[in-house]
């Protein structure tokens, strides 16, 4: 190569290489433009000077996350709140790591009042940083305007909030103080904690005089909160000269009377009674319970139980059909236990009974052999846990289940002992963020029996008033005698239902509660069991008149197509 060839190659060498060191000289210059731009916007944004962050940004065509920031936040504080959105979303998909954008939008979405998708972005924000003092409290915020308190305890518990300063209750309730203040675990001057609010909740459903009650809190301007009681407090024969009659006599209709009284003496001793005169199903029941040395923590009952039943043993409540068995019972228990509300999450109880029975006019049939026709004195203990397994306030999703245990010795020739072992799954869920509109609910339960069991011992899948079993489609009394609901020694039992609030004024109120029942019933012996799976679907009508719940219930038997119409009254829940 000539020498005008190497000086022309030289040249552009040297030219390529000053091009890239004019480049690399550059960034470090843009780099600086860049920080002392979001420096000035902070600077911008701590003197409020929103309409001139507005001005700058839309000035310059190119924009990054911390201007889609910026822009954002002052564009939610002059009120455009779908451009701060559309402009925090933006930044949110150039930096999804940063939470501010997630608490921007949340905040903007708080301003529009769409809560859920406000507690959506700062869900998102506590992945980020869980201990954020900020979110949480935001986050507990929201759940406090919903009116979901639990919720908003969750998360404010975590930053030591809410401090009391006062917790108010009714001046006119005749309950003894020292025995309400037992039961609420609510000091002034501390942090209410959620676990503390659920026990006291619990405890104050123990005493049975407090059918409504309810626990809010109200703000103060020195940040803290004020907590407040509310409820309807039972004493003597009702709270009203209204609801007294109107509960004594609920049951009229099937020949029952419920006389009652609460409250005796300032003490939660409660008195309740169940007179029927129906004559296939005569019954006397009398049940007094209190707290235990005074300590609403500790409940303990004892009653009596007196039974004069005809039984008929049939395969359907209508429609004709064969007598598969029938007899007379006789049956007088004494029962006593003691139960414990531990915490807001757990509780238990045990007890025991002594029974006498006879069974007359015992027509054998198919179903009715020796084995179950037991007589004599029978010596009982009971035993029952009940544990909340999951709950998650702000999905308004609560998760129980319960075991019970029976254990008995019968004086027969020979003695004979049985046992009865029964377990449950409760799953509750407010699909809505306030309000109970919408209930879905679903029940489990399973039952198995071990030894020789008694007649009057076996288990009942169908609608009586005496039976907690429910297979809405299937009654249990024909022509008023009992035994037209399949019975058997182990059953597995489901039932689903979802309850829409028709109308409520706060004295009356309707729901209606589509409902799909499932269960199975079996037994050695022939005529009892169900044989096949049933079930049932239908409707269920509550009408709740001043805390008393009169049920109506429509229920289609899916298996043999037969409709079934009930009845039957009762406390309202709360």
């Amino acid at each position: 190569m000539d020498v005008a060839g190497r000086t022309a190659t030289t040249k552009r060498y040297i030219f390529i290489s000053l091009s890239l060191l004019l480049v690399l000289s550059c960034v470090p210059l843009f780099s600086y433009g860049q920080t002392d731009s979001e420096s000035q916007l902070k600077q911008l944004a701590e003197q409020e000077r929103w309409t001139e962050i507005v001005r700058q940004i839309e000035s310059n065509p190119v924009r990054h996350s911390e201007a889609d920031y910026y822009y954002g936040i002052a564009l939610a504080q002059l009120g455009r709140l779908d451009s701060a959105r559309r402009a925090l979303l933006s930044g949110h998909r150039l930096q999804p790591g940063d939470k501010r954008f997630l608490v921007e939008l949340a905040g903007v979405a708080f301003k529009q009042k769409r809560y859920s998708e406000a507690v959506r972005w700062l869900q998102q924000a506590l992945r980020i940083d869980l201990h954020d003092a900020y979110v949480n409290d935001f986050l507990a915020t929201i759940y406090f305007v919903q009116g979901n308190l639990e919720a908003s305890l969750k998360y404010w518990n975590r930053i030591d909030k809410p401090q009391i300063e006062d917790v108010s209750t009714p001046t006119e309730l005749k309950i003894r103080p020292a025995l309400l203040d037992r039961a609420l675990l609510l000091s002034p001057s501390s942090v209410l904690r959620l676990q503390d609010l659920l026990t006291s909740e619990k405890r104050v459903s123990g005493l049975g005089v407090f059918p409504q009650y309810n626990f809010s809190l109200a703000a103060r301007d020195d940040g803290k909160f004020d907590v407040n009681f509310r409820t309807q407090e039972m004493n003597g024969f009702g709270s009203n000269r209204w609801l007294a009659p109107l509960s004594v006599f609920r049951g009229v209709f099937y020949e029952t009377l419920y006389p009652e009284y609460f409250n005796a003496g300032g003490n939660a001793i409660n008195i309740s009674a169940l007179l029927r005169w129906d004559p296939q199903k005569r019954r006397l029941a009398v049940s007094y319970s209190s707290p235990l040395e005074h300590n609403p923590k500790y409940r303990y009952q004892v009653g009596i139980d007196l039974r004069n039943e005809n039984w008929a043993i049939v395969p359907s409540f209508k429609g004709p059909v064969p007598l598969l068995g029938a007899l007379n019972l006789r049956k007088q228990v004494v029962n006593g236990g003691i139960s414990s509300l531990n915490t807001g999450r757990w509780e238990w109880s045990v007890g025991g009974e002594m029974s006498d029975r006879q069974y007359r006019n015992v027509f054998t049939g198919s179903t009715l052999a020796p084995p179950v026709l037991l007589t004599g004195y029978e010596l009982k203990q009971t035993t029952w846990l009940n544990y909340q397994v999951l709950r998650v306030p702000e999905k308004r999703f609560l998760t129980t289940t319960s075991v019970s245990e029976q254990t008995a010795r019968i004086w027969f020739k020979p003695h004979q002992t049985f046992e009865k072992l029964q377990g449950s799954l409760l799953v509750h869920w407010l699909p809505q963020m306030t309000g109970d509109d919408y209930a879905i609910q679903e029940h489990v339960r399973a039952g198995k029996t071990f030894g020789q069991v008694p007649f009057d011992e076996l288990f009942m899948l169908g609608l009586e008033r005496d039976n907690d079993l429910w297979m809405r489609a299937h009654i249990g009394t024909r022509d008023g005698r009992k035994g037209s609901a399949p019975l058997g020694r182990h059953y597995f039992l489901s039932n689903w239902d979802i309850a829409k609030n028709v109308y409520n004024n706060g004295l009356f109120g309707v729901k209606l509660s589509p409902f799909l029942d499932t269960g199975k019933i079996t037994d050695p012996l022939p005529g009892l069991g169900s044989k096949n799976w049933l079930w049932d679907t239908g409707i269920q009508a509550n009408f709740t008149v001043l805390g008393v719940c009169f049920t109506f219930n429509y229920g289609k038997d899916l298996r043999s197509g037969n409709n079934a119409f009930y009845f039957l009254a009762g406390r309202a829940a709360k």
